[in-house]
């Protein structure tokens, strides 16, 4: 009566099918007997059953609670593990309450064993593994949850109990009675795992669970079509339940694609439709004036004729290059000119306008016009303005002129075309001179200020005059004076007093700019104070004196020695004695003669210039030196050839011929 309740309970089953768990072995799958091996034969029983669903499925049952010191041991065939590191086991089964079976001893339980044995193969047979706990590992004692008596319907228990980690290739499952009355309806073991999932544009593989119940096993991610990383590393933990949890990391779609409506796959971008950046972003129409026919388009090409500039961003529209200026106004003064215009009637859709101005030089024939020199000055500048108006300076006068106002945006390099622009033709009218540069004070006295100029770099035309003006410094009346030459003298002036001066150049077209005022002082006495240049006559007429008396001075040194060595010199003493007085003693100045070196060469003889010493400078200024000379005179008694090195006179003195003078000491001027 026991085993047909027990077979009436096994109709009742329900199975139970969880979405993360993979099973590696279930009863219910068989369709023919499970074979297990029991020990001993006449503990654990086979039989058959149905399900809810009145499907045959096989059981075990035992219910020897009549006996005592029951040990009866049931166990699976060889279950291969699949590289899982921890397996959970279902077991559904019923347990007869001990109180509602009369006439038992008191070894009836309502509780079994679970064991579990690791093989690296199908080895195990009828007795061995021995049937004890060891070399079996206990899982855990199983209890109910629910027994039932003869009188009540039979109640299902279903209980999970998992180990690990497992680390040989597959193991057996034991279950051990120990005087229940009981029924294994079905045994299911499997695993967890976390499956295939999408997050952050990242897919992840599916990922067992870990060894244990706490622990996390990392899945590395990779990014799903068209998209890229934007945080690194891609991970997802698997827990011990199965769930995934803590991503790090994510992907966004590339340009040209756009996340679809659940947020799992990059799709591309439909004809007509871009997306210019990664992210999360989705496809925007084409801006205006360009189009794309593909899909996943990450820009729109602009259509013919327009344009994008290097710094406009991809998803900004196409635009041209603009129209010429318009209404150009110049207006001629002399050799200046100023330009005005209007804005172009179509900019090309850009607010970058600026405007370039090119100069051009015309020739009276007909040859082609010219680049203007860099001389010519636009202001504010030539390229570049923002503004709409120029100032042109420094024109020749009596020449014509193209002036090209051109009209540019941020396209216009872009487009092969020259940029367009509007012509306007000027002729420059006389104009009067330049400022002259400079003005130079050549000499000044207690009432005269000796002036000199360049001409200006720009006559345009013949110079007719120039104009001095000059006031005392502090005085405000001022006064005029005019030169044909670039030159002029001041006079009628205050005695050292300072004058501020200014010239002007005048053409047939008037008076040009003044020069910048100069400051110039008269002197304070009645000799002029002469300027560097003024005094250079003077320089060159001393260094020539200077350099006639040295040599007139070696000369009669020469003639003197050869008197007194032969009379073979009469005629030179006789030459010499037309010139002298009884008791008067003569000085020959060269500069009685017209020329210097006549006098040279009438009285003095040429001797080495070694034979002349300068013992010091005793005077010095900026422009001169004022040597001192040595003279010694010797002794008739000398050795001859000392008489050949000596020096006698000098013309700048009185001359002195008392062969018995210790020495002469003479300043040369």
């Amino acid at each position: 009566m026991t085993m047909d309740y027990l077979l009436w309970v096994c109709s009742l089953v329900v199975p139970v099918v969880l979405a993360v768990e993979e099973t590696l072995m279930d009863s219910r799958w068989a369709t023919t007997e499970l074979a297990w091996t029991t020990f001993p034969e006449s503990g654990w029983e086979e039989v058959s059953g149905y399900d809810d669903s009145m499907s045959p499925i096989r059981t075990y049952q035992v219910c020897n609670v009549r006996q005592p010191s029951q040990n009866n041991w049931l166990r699976t065939d060889f279950i291969p593990r699949k590289g899982v590191l921890r397996v959970y086991v279902e077991l559904k089964f019923s347990v007869r309450d001990c109180a509602s079976i009369p006439n038992i001893p008191g070894s009836c339980k309502e509780t079994f064993n679970l064991f579990y044995y690791e093989s690296e193969g199908d080895a195990a047979t009828d007795s061995s593994p021995l049937w004890r706990e060891n070399p079996y590992v206990k899982v855990d004692t199983i209890a109910p949850d629910e027994s039932f008596s003869l009188l009540e319907a039979g109640r299902i228990n279903t209980k999970v109990r998992s180990f690990g980690p497992l680390s040989r290739a597959g193991f057996y499952l034991a279950f051990q009675d120990l005087g229940a009355c009981m029924s294994l309806i079905s045994v299911r073991v499997f695993f967890k795992k976390c499956s295939t999932t999408i997050a952050n544009f990242a897919v992840f593989p599916e990922t067992a669970t870990g060894a244990e119940a706490t622990s996390l096993v990392i899945a590395p991610g990779a990014c799903v079509n068209n998209a890229m990383e934007v945080s690194v590393p891609l991970k997802l933990y698997c827990n011990g339940d199965g769930e995934w949890m803590v991503p790090v990391g994510s992907c966004t779609c590339v340009a040209g694609y756009e996340p679809s409506s659940d947020g799992t796959q990059c799709q591309a971008c439909i004809p007509g439709t871009f997306k210019s950046k990664f992210g999360e972003g989705f496809c925007t129409p084409c801006p205006s004036n360009s189009r794309t026919s593909a899909r996943g388009a990450n820009i729109c090409p602009c259509q013919s004729g327009f344009y994008r500039a290097d710094s406009d961003p991809p998803d900004s529209a196409c635009t041209t290059i603009p129209k010429a200026p318009r209404n150009v106004i110049s207006s001629v003064n002399e050799t200046s000119l100023s330009l005005e215009w209007e804005e172009p009637e179509d900019t090309g859709g850009r607010s970058d306008l600026v405007y370039n101005v090119v100069c051009k030089k015309c020739l009276r024939d007909r040859s082609p016009c010219t680049r203007c020199d860099d001389n010519v000055d636009i202001a504010p500048r030539r390229l570049g303005l923002r503004q709409r108006k120029v100032v042109v300076r420094n024109l020749q006068a009596h020449t014509r002129y193209s002036f090209e106002v051109q009209a540019v945006n941020g396209v216009s390099g872009k487009n092969p075309i020259p940029p367009v622009y509007s012509t306007v033709n000027i002729t420059t009218n006389q104009a009067a001179p330049s400022a002259v540069p400079t003005v130079h004070l050549m000499r000044s006295t207690s009432d005269t200020l000796s002036l000199s100029w360049l001409p200006p770099e720009k006559p345009n035309g013949v110079i007719l005059d120039y104009e001095i003006k000059y006031h005392e410094r502090g005085q405000a009346m001022s006064h005029t004076v005019t030169s044909q030459h670039s030159s002029a003298k001041v006079e009628g002036l205050r005695a050292g007093s300072p004058y501020v001066v200014q010239v002007r150049a005048r053409t047939v077209a008037g008076y040009g700019r003044y020069s910048n005022p100069m400051d110039f002082s008269t002197s304070l006495h009645s000799d002029p104070q002469k300027s560097v240049q003024d005094q250079l006559p003077l320089i060159v007429g001393s260094a020539s004196a200077g350099l006639v008396v040295i040599v007139a001075l070696v000369v009669i040194a020469v003639v003197c020695l050869k008197k007194q060595r032969s009379g073979s010199e009469l005629e030179y003493t006789e030459k010499l004695q037309q010139y002298i007085s009884p008791g008067v003693k003569v000085y020959i100045d060269p500069f009685t003669y017209e020329d210097p070196n006549d006098a040279i060469h009438e009285f003095a003889k040429e001797i080495d210039i070694s034979c002349v010493k300068i013992e010091e400078v005793i005077g010095a200024d900026t422009i001169r030196k004022t040597p001192k000379f040595l003279v010694r005179p010797l002794s008739p008694s000398t050795a001859p050839r000392f008489h050949s090195h000596s020096i006698w006179a000098t013309p700048s003195l009185p001359n002195i011929f008392d062969p018995g003078a210790p020495g002469l000491s003479s300043s040369l001027f």
